[in-house]
């Protein structure tokens, strides 16, 4: 089953940061490094969130697990961009048959997905260390989000882990009635297609119930609602979206300097 708890040790300088103070840091943090195309960046980006992974108190171990999506999408992107990209720039590496790779495509391709790594793994550091019921809390209080959005957002993160057993349910169910694909690869992607379209339409049914449950508990109204969990903003919080900023900033100044550096725009 999909786990979505946090799994950072509590006693963490970061783990115990406000959560809108540590989802701002992430944003900060990742959105500054969209500015650039150049490797140098995300590769100053990565080594940064490596290095400060253990004052979340987390384990390599435990975000490489959690990655490992985000490793696979990495993969292919790189691998379609060296077979497919029209920019065939720089001296050439390869050059068989159709395949043709050389420095300039390499390069943006490693770019790209030193990007991808740099944006993506603040946030998955954040929700690893996160409880969902804190982040609902403090989006309502520090954030001033409308309730109902941040009620939704966390029954969301709750209903997550059903969908791995409702998966495992609906291809077990079939099996039993003994639709089973077999080693036909066509029949494979079918069973797949039609398990999914059955996952999706329970997903929008029981979208739809909590969305009747939500309104029918006043989540629609305009009357403020009480908070039974302080979630306080202080003067470390703060400090973190700051550190966060002057190190994005200081990555895109590190590539500025060894002249590496390449506006998205421009």
């Amino acid at each position: 089953m999909i786990s979505i708890e946090p799994v950072a040790v509590p006693g963490a300088p970061l783990a115990r940061r406000n959560p809108v103070a540590k989802v701002a840091a992430a944003l900060v943090f990742s959105f500054t490094l969209l500015a650039t195309l150049d490797p140098v960046a995300p590769a100053i980006a990565i080594a940064v969130e490596l290095a400060v992974l253990p004052l979340f108190g987390v384990r390599y171990r435990v975000l490489a697990r959690r990655a490992l999506p985000l490793l696979l999408s990495a993969t292919g992107i790189l691998v379609t961009l060296v077979l497919f990209a029209a920019d065939q720039s720089g001296r050439v590496l390869l050059d068989v048959g159709p395949v043709l790779v050389s420095t300039g495509v390499l390069r943006t391709a490693l770019g790209l997905v030193l990007r991808i790594f740099a944006v993506a793994l603040p946030g998955v550091i954040v929700f690893a260390t996160t409880d969902p019921t804190d982040l609902a809390d403090a989006l309502i209080q520090n954030a001033k989000a409308p309730a109902r959005f941040a009620i939704g957002a966390l029954a969301a993160f709750r209903l997550v882990p059903l969908l791995g057993q409702e998966w495992q349910m609906i291809s077990m169910a079939r099996r039993a009635r003994g639709v089973d694909a077999g080693r036909n690869p066509v029949a494979k992607l079918r069973l797949f297609t039609s398990t999914a379209f059955a996952l999706l339409v329970g997903a929008i049914r029981r979208g739809t119930r909590l969305a009747v449950a939500m309104d029918a508990r006043g989540f629609d109204g305009d009357t403020p609602r009480t908070v039974a969990r302080r979630q306080r903003f202080g003067l470390a919080d703060a400090l973190l979206i700051a550190g966060s900023a002057a190190l994005a900033g200081a990555a895109l100044t590190t590539s500025v300097l060894l002249g590496t550096f390449r506006p998205l725009i421009g």
